[in-house]
């Protein structure tokens, strides 16, 4: 039989991990524009560019809108979206002259306005104000950029199916039957969606319920066509064809408590040649329960916050930072390595905080008034309110924290991962998905405290956190892979695995010739399928979820690939 036990269905990889880009569609409209002409109103155009290398470049325009102050515009803009990149965006708006060709004179330009991708899936509808040349207020002039996530993988379905009747195939028994359903593409061709089990020697089989993605089962389009054939068994390969029938996901979702949709099972042979041919059977389904799958994107857009912490590392082994081999000297002209990696990772998170404030921690230094060793302190040094204002005022802090304190260690960082993971727990027993945290650990070598680290992972793995680690300097950070958990389960000393993988790790000496962007690239890549995961595990829909599958179970579930 295992010519057909094997080709299951590919909904088996349901609640696997997700890839991490997106698309997004923008929408724009403007309002109180400024007015060139002279005798008739503008007639604007938006143009939105992009920046890579430093440079802008013209990604697409919309439409003109003749003679309108307040346009809004019918063109949809169609983006990737990468959490783990700064993706800069421009948005100009022009008043078009005859042709559809941006003028040269500075009157055609109405204003302008830079932001990022992050920024605007974040806010799910931003609005700014445009700005002229020079930073000048265009008049009272404002875009609004609606932000929505194409979401063609979007959820999957669970069939229970039973047939009725079956014409018998075999002389000495009854026939053994099981159920093939094919997509029908574009092109004719099909595609086998799922193979059920046989069931033996059964007229009015029973087939097990299977689950299968609406992108495998019809390719997320209710009318497509679904081809459904039942043989009897054969342990040759010879199966006696039984009968079909056609279906599609729209006639399947008529499926109600109490009502049953039903097929007659066809022989298009015995149609033909039979006159009192009626069908060899009837396929039933039963129940049809369809699941959501809600992605990063879901939660973000839904107002899910990201609260971003760094930790530094303050240990004796970074050198005096008045010396210029210090990994912790200030360069007037140059970040250090922590400056750069703080830099890169908050630029990402910053994004996604409303109020822009971000906690700054220090551990392994001696800090005033008494000079005691802490492995848990405010580098503002103020216990009671630990934050910073934007990513500007974490380096702010950092640079006025080094000449207060003296640099010592051991380089224990369980502390505050059990400080930031409590924290966590906090916002964790809300029952929404309204916060989630980044931990961003700074060091320049292997932890001391290894046992209580991966105990305290173990147990930060069931919050909303994750733990980024950056290895400063040219330490041999080979005993630190054993926290990221790519290699394998982390454990804590006692066996406990992580419930989820939550700990990227990787050595800045690794990118000191790349850009900033790919450091951030590679350290957050996996950050969209850590928030997913948490909070599907824990059963947790965005607090604004997209339109919603039209059906009232709806289960959150880890987005998945559709191969």
């Amino acid at each position: 039989m295992n010519d057909v036990q094997e080709a299951t269905s590919p909904a088996t990889s349901v609640g696997g991990p997700a890839t991490c880009v997106s698309k997004v569609e923008l929408r724009v409209s403007c309002k109180a524009l400024l007015d060139r002409d002279t005798l008739n109103k503008s007639d604007p155009c938006v143009v939105i560019m992009t920046q890579a290398n430093g440079q802008w470049t013209e990604l697409d325009r919309t439409e003109v809108i003749k003679c309108n102050l307040h346009p809004v515009f019918a063109k949809v803009f169609s983006l990737d979206y990468y959490f783990e990149e700064v993706q800069k965006l421009r948005f100009e708006v022009y008043d078009i002259h005859g042709t559809h060709s941006i003028g040269t004179r500075d009157d055609d330009f109405l204003g302008g306005v830079e932001c990022t991708l992050g920024q605007i899936v974040a806010q799910k509808k931003m609005v700014k104000p445009l700005l002229l040349k020079y930073g000048k207020y265009a008049g009272k002039s404002t875009i609004t950029v609606h932000a929505e996530e194409i979401s063609g993988n979007n959820g999957y379905v669970e069939l229970f199916f039973c047939a009725k009747k079956l014409d018998d195939k075999d002389l000495f028994s009854k026939s053994d039957p099981f159920l093939e359903i094919y997509r029908v593409n574009d092109d004719d061709t099909e595609q086998l969606v799922h193979r059920t089990e046989v069931i033996k020697n059964n007229l009015n089989p029973v087939w097990e319920p299977f689950k299968v993605s609406l992108i495998s089962l019809c390719s997320c389009d209710e009318d497509r066509k679904l081809k459904c054939l039942v043989w009897d068994y054969d342990s040759r390969g010879k199966h006696d064809f039984i009968g079909e029938f056609y279906a599609t996901f729209r006639e399947m979702q008529k499926i109600s408590s109490g009502n049953k949709v039903s097929w007659d099972c066809v022989n298009p042979k015995y149609k033909q040649k039979k006159r009192n041919y009626k069908n060899s059977g009837v396929v039933i389904l039963t129940d049809l329960k369809l699941h959501r799958v809600y992605s990063f994107l879901d939660y973000i857009m839904g107002g899910c916050q990201i609260h971003f912490t760094v930790a530094i590392d303050f240990t004796a082994s970074n050198g005096d930072p008045r010396n210029s081999c210090s990994l912790h000297y200030i360069n007037p002209y140059q970040p250090n390595e922590y400056l750069k990696a703080l830099i890169a990772v908050g630029e990402i998170c910053q994004d996604y905080d409303s109020d822009k404030r971000f906690s700054a921690l220090g551990f392994g230094a001696r800090i005033p008034p008494n000079y005691e060793v802490s492995h848990d302190f405010a580098i503002n040094f103020n216990p009671e309110d630990d934050e910073c204002e934007e990513i500007q005022g974490v380096v702010e802090a950092y640079q006025n924290c080094l000449p207060k304190i003296q640099l010592y260690g051991p380089t224990n960082v369980s502390p505050i991962i059990n400080r930031i993971a409590k924290l966590a727990a906090g916002d964790g027993n809300i029952k929404d998905a309204s916060r989630y945290h980044i931990l961003l650990i700074l060091t320049d070598g292997v932890v001391t405290d290894m046992a209580d680290t991966r105990e305290a992972i173990v147990r930060a793995s069931y919050q909303p956190l994750s733990i980024i680690i950056v290895g400063v300097g040219n330490a041999d950070f080979t005993d630190m892979q054993i926290l990221d958990g790519d290699d394998g389960v982390l454990r804590s000393p006692k066996g406990e695995p992580v419930l989820r993988d939550i700990v990227q790790f990787v050595p800045f000496r690794d990118f000191k010739t790349a850009s900033p962007a790919a450091l951030a690239k590679c350290v957050l890549a996996e950050v969209p399928n850590q928030v997913v995961e948490y909070y599907s595990h824990k059963a947790i829909s965005p607090m604004c979820p997209a339109q919603d599958l039209p059906t009232p179970i709806l289960t959150p579930v880890a987005s998945t690939p559709t191969e």
